[in-house]
């Protein structure tokens, strides 16, 4: 039997962590950078990591999001797995794998999660040789990421629009503690791809039982201070 045959893949994960800053929909990248033959190589890539021998595929994303950014209960959704056998055609990726795991790399499944973060949570990662930053989801089709990761992020914006459309609630998690129906009309057109009538989209919001009207405004804002909402989630 050929040996091929017997090759066991590395399994990884992989997260499109998506937050949203007021005006557009964005995604948290590593910014990674190699030393190349004495030369400095710098890309972007998802925040991933292969999985341990003594933990699940959930357990792995949560263990990355909680190195990444110092918290947890994140809204987490396994939504596709990617195992083309030509993920990459940049051998630096396996070549930066292999050096960040001390393991030999031939083939490497990884499985996707959405993830969705109130964006003014504070991300502790830093390291000196790599960040992470967020980006506007309409530029990540002109940068070239690692791996398949534009591929796998297009995928999860995809994917949260489906369950947006099935679970609005989950809105909210993307929005800060306290928000304006501004916010939360420009967040779901932003996902959407739309533009809502003003109107009818607040009688939309009239109808959330679960929206809760503050007794406050907005503090330091150009124009007319607009009243403050917060979501009550419903009790288990």
């Amino acid at each position: 039997m050929p040996n091929s045959t017997l090759y066991n893949p590395h399994v990884s994960v992989d997260c499109v962590v998506f937050g949203f800053d007021g005006e557009k929909l964005k995604v948290l990248l590593i910014e990674r950078s190699i030393n190349e033959q004495n030369e400095l190589y710098n890309d972007k890539k998802l925040p991933g990591s292969i999985i341990l021998n003594d933990e699940n595929l959930d357990d792995a994303a949560s263990r990355v999001l909680n190195e990444l950014t110092g918290l947890k209960n994140i809204y987490l959704s396994q939504y596709k797995s990617f195992g083309n056998p030509n993920r990459t055609n940049n051998p630096r990726d396996i070549l930066w794998l292999e050096n960040t795991t001390h393991l030999k790399i031939g083939r490497i499944v990884t499985v996707a999660y959405v993830a969705l973060i109130k964006i003014d949570r504070k991300i502790v990662f830093n390291t000196e040789d790599t960040s992470a930053n967020w980006y506007d989801v309409n530029e990540i089709n002109n940068m070239q990421l690692a791996f398949d990761h534009n591929q796998i992020i297009e995928n999860g914006l995809q994917h949260i629009r489906h369950r947006l459309d099935v679970e609005p609630h989950l809105l909210f998690e993307l929005l800060p503690r306290k928000f304006t129906i501004s916010q939360l009309r420009i967040l779901h057109d932003v996902v959407h791809q739309t533009r809502s009538d003003v109107r009818n989209f607040q009688k939309k919001v009239a109808q959330m039982s679960n929206l809760v009207m503050l007794d406050e405004v907005e503090e330091g804002v150009p124009h007319r201070a607009a009243r403050l909402y917060k979501y009550k989630k419903k009790a288990p």
